[in-house]
């Protein structure tokens, strides 16, 4: 079984990077030849494990300018982590080699909003979408009376993104990998508007 041999920083380097290209609309991914679908069709080698958001508007091997074969994608509304999400996360890990693994939520995001919509204004919403909401509760912070509802959101997916993160560490996989001293975790926004990715830290 092959599996990836790209350190975690040589792959957030690769991300940053491939940012950069989409940002200045200098992308370098051009398509396949039919020798490259043969490689691929061989099996994956990835160098990248995102779990990020469904929203259409972020797909993230277009604003990392990724290849086909070169990102492992879990996609999932407002990012969250379930154990199904859990399972596929092991998969990259344990069969295709990947070190780092990025949680990505994005700017504006539908699933976030609806969950302070719940939280703060006792807002239902369809059963398998108030399900999805409930999990991201917890990771809503509390607000100064000040803050603009607009500032809100924007906290609000910042710290929904580190809860993903801490579930993540807080697995005995996660526990176990982090120890090995391979495994790096990160976390990022991605700006619609600008389509930059910022990375936190």
């Amino acid at each position: 079984m092959e599996v990836s041999n790209v350190s975690a920083g040589e792959a957030l380097r690769r991300l940053i990077a491939g940012n950069e290209s989409f940002v200045s609309g200098q992308m370098s991914f051009s398509g396949l030849r039919k020798e490259s679908l043969l490689d691929l069709a061989a099996g994956q080698r990835p160098f990248a494990t995102i779990l990020g958001c469904s929203d259409s508007r972020v797909p993230p091997e277009l604003i990392f300018d990724a290849g086909l074969g070169d990102l492992f994608v879990i996609r999932v509304a407002g990012n969250v982590f379930s154990p199904d999400i859990a399972a596929s996360l092991q998969y990259a890990g344990h069969h295709l080699g990947t070190r780092l693994f990025l949680v990505l939520g994005h700017e504006g995001c539908g699933a976030v909003s609806a969950a302070l919509h719940t939280r703060d204004q006792n807002e239902l919403h369809r059963s398998r979408i108030q399900l999805l909401v409930e999990k991201i509760l917890p990771a809503l912070p509390r607000f100064d009376p000040q803050v603009s509802p607009a500032m809100r959101l924007t906290q609000a997916v910042e710290a929904n993104v580190r809860w993903t993160l801490r579930q993540i560490v807080e697995t005995p996989e996660g526990r176990a990998r982090l120890a090995e001293g391979q495994l790096k975790l990160a976390g990022a926004i991605y700006e619609i508007e600008s389509g930059r990715v910022r990375f936190l830290s």
